[in-house]
């Protein structure tokens, strides 16, 4: 699970340093548009992809991405995350020199259980107890790179555990039907959804129930999907309902993106169940779902990640109704945009335009040390769920 995310000079972030709860298993982050709230997936987009092999600054991170244009402040990412009662920490700076084409890294360290596996300072990485050192080149992320021996390789697990997180803002028009080859890697807006739908079935066949079993709560008149063969290597998710005696059966993408959305959050489950625990963000699930299946959805996320003991979903949006719908409302908390009330609001940062919220529900409330004085902080609130 995900204990801590600190984000500074990054798009709209300045310190941001947010906890999370021990066990906090569902998290719901809320904001206007434009607050920050992709931006921060995004930034672990970028660490996943270094995750996954993408050692090249240039690959993922753009001068663009540096705070208002202060190239002279190096961009840090960090994440702590507890593995099965292991805690690693990992931490990049990225900076942009004068008179240099692409960024480049200033620091970058991976700890297990607060002991240094590797630190890095420039181009020179150090192996734990500074026994080994090498050189990598300054435009290359050591992460990808670092190799350790041993079977409980902690470089290797830390890879592997934010590699096969989900992070996904789905995009229902663009969500392919036809499949060619399986993965158990969805793409940011999920326009390989047959390819991940054929890849969690191949992998675990009895994730079929569960996928199965919610398509049919959440749409009473489902009755169940096929994959047919329509070309040497090519399969099509096709979609049967039933009204009365009639049959009626269609291909995924003459559904809507309301349905779209169901079908992934299906996925998802079953992925969550028989293929992690892990952890999921999942941007804005509310824009393509009308707001009681949204509650719906999110409790059954809520529920599935929960019961697998250490998966970990969050969710953001910007809707006030879909957030009554996504918490009781005795744990909502909304700033004044939503038009409620403000003493329930635990942290409250002012500036000159923005108003700042910060709401952490049934655990010690973060604190998010902002620099006001040099740029406006994002527009979020959090609410942690049990």
């Amino acid at each position: 699970m995900i204990q801590r995310i600190y984000i500074h000079n990054y798009r709209c972030f300045e310190n941001f340093d947010l906890t999370i709860g021990a066990g906090t298993s569902s998290v719901l982050v809320i904001g206007k548009n434009g607050s920050g709230k992709s931006s921060l997936i995004d930034a672990l987009r970028m660490i996943q992809s270094i995750a996954r092999g993408d050692n090249r600054i240039r690959q993922f991170l753009k001068k663009e991405d540096f705070a208002f244009d202060r190239l002279d402040v190096p961009i840090r990412i960090e994440i702590t995350a507890n593995l099965d009662g292991q805690k690693f920490e990992y931490g990049v700076a990225f900076e942009f020199p004068a008179n240099f084409q692409e960024p480049k890294i200033k620091e970058e360290f991976l700890k297990a259980d607060g002991q240094n596996v590797f630190t890095r300072q420039e181009a020179e990485v150090s192996l734990a107890g500074g026994s080994t050192s090498f050189l990598v080149d300054w435009h290359v992320v050591a992460l990808p790179v670092g190799q350790l021996k041993g079977a409980k390789n902690p470089i290797e697990r830390f890879r592997s555990w934010i590699a096969k997180a989900v992070l996904i803002a789905p995009v229902p028009p663009d969500i392919e039907e036809e499949s060619e080859v399986d993965s158990l890697e969805p793409t940011e807006r999920v326009h390989n959804f047959a390819d991940w739908f054929n890849g969690v079935l191949s992998e675990f066949p009895a994730s079929y129930s569960t996928i199965d079993s919610f398509l049919k709560k959440i749409m009473p008149d489902f009755l169940n999907f096929q994959n047919k063969t329509v070309g040497e290597s090519t399969k099509r998710i096709v979609v049967r309902f039933q009204k009365g005696d009639k049959i009626y059966k269609t291909g995924l993408s003459r559904l809507s993106d309301g349905e779209k959305m169901f079908f992934v959050t299906a996925v998802l489950l079953a992925a969550n169940k028989h293929l992690g625990p892990m952890v999921c963000f999942w941007d804005e699930p509310d824009n393509f779902v009308g707001l009681s299946e949204v509650g719906q959805m999110t409790m059954e996320l809520r529920k599935s990640f929960k019961n697998s003991g250490t998966g970990q979903i969050f969710v953001t949006s910007h809707n006030p109704e879909a957030i009554r719908k996504f918490s009781r409302p005795s744990r909502l908390t909304s700033p004044s945009y939503l038009e409620s009330n403000n003493d329930v609001i635990s942290r409250e940062f002012r500036s000159k335009n923005l108003c700042r919220f910060l709401r952490v529900t049934e655990c010690e409330a973060a604190v998010l040390p902002r620099n006001l004085a040099l740029a406006p902080s994002p527009n979020v609130l959090l609410e942690q769920l049990l």
